[in-house]
C-alpha cells in the first residue's frame, strides 16, 4: 500500500481534482444548473487543484502545505451547503445566496447525493490521500 501510494498519490489526487472540475462543468454548462454562491466558493478552491496537483503529479513534488488548506477549508463549505440542503438547521440562511438559493437541489441521487456532497467527497477523498502522503513523508525523514 505504501509503494501504491509513493508512486500513485499524486495522480489520483489529480484525477479526483480533474472528475470533480468536469463534473461542475457538465453540472452547470451542459445541464444549465446556475451555480449558488456557496458552490462558486468550492469551485474557487477546487479547480486550482487540477493544476497544482498535475504539475507536482508530473515533477514529483510533494504540495501537501498547499493543498490541505484548500480541501479542508472546501470540505467545510461543502458540509455546510449540505447541510442547508438535508436539514432545518440553516435554511433561513439560503436565500441570502444570491440568484439561486443554496438550498436547491438539482440532482439528488439516491436520496443523499447531491452536488455538495459530490464536492465534500472529492474534498474529503484529496485530503485522505495527501495526508497519508505527508505521514509518509514524515516518516522517512524520522
Amino acid at each position: 500500500m505504501r509503494k501504491f501510494m509513493v508512486e500513485n498519490g499524486l495522480h489520483l489526487s489529480w484525477a479526483i481534482a480533474l472528475v470533480a472540475m468536469l463534473g461542475s462543468l457538465y453540472f452547470s454548462e451542459v445541464k444549465g444548473f446556475l451555480p449558488c454562491k456557496l458552490c462558486w466558493y468550492q469551485r474557487i478552491l477546487m479547480y486550482p487543484q487540477v493544476f497544482i496537483l498535475g504539475i507536482a503529479s508530473v515533477r514529483k513534488q510533494p504540495v501537501y502545505m498547499y493543498v490541505l488548506p484548500m480541501t479542508l477549508l472546501g470540505a467545510c463549505i461543502s458540509v455546510y451547503h449540505y447541510l442547508m440542503e438535508k436539514t432545518d438547521l440553516f435554511k433561513s440562511n439560503s436565500f441570502s445566496c444570491g440568484i439561486v438559493p443554496c438550498d436547491l437541489e438539482y440532482i439528488n441521487w439516491f436520496g443523499f447525493v447531491t452536488i455538495p456532497f459530490l464536492a465534500l467527497t472529492a474534498f474529503v477523498l484529496i485530503s485522505a490521500i495527501h495526508i497519508v502522503l505527508w505521514r509518509m513523508e514524515k516518516a522517512d525523514r524520522a
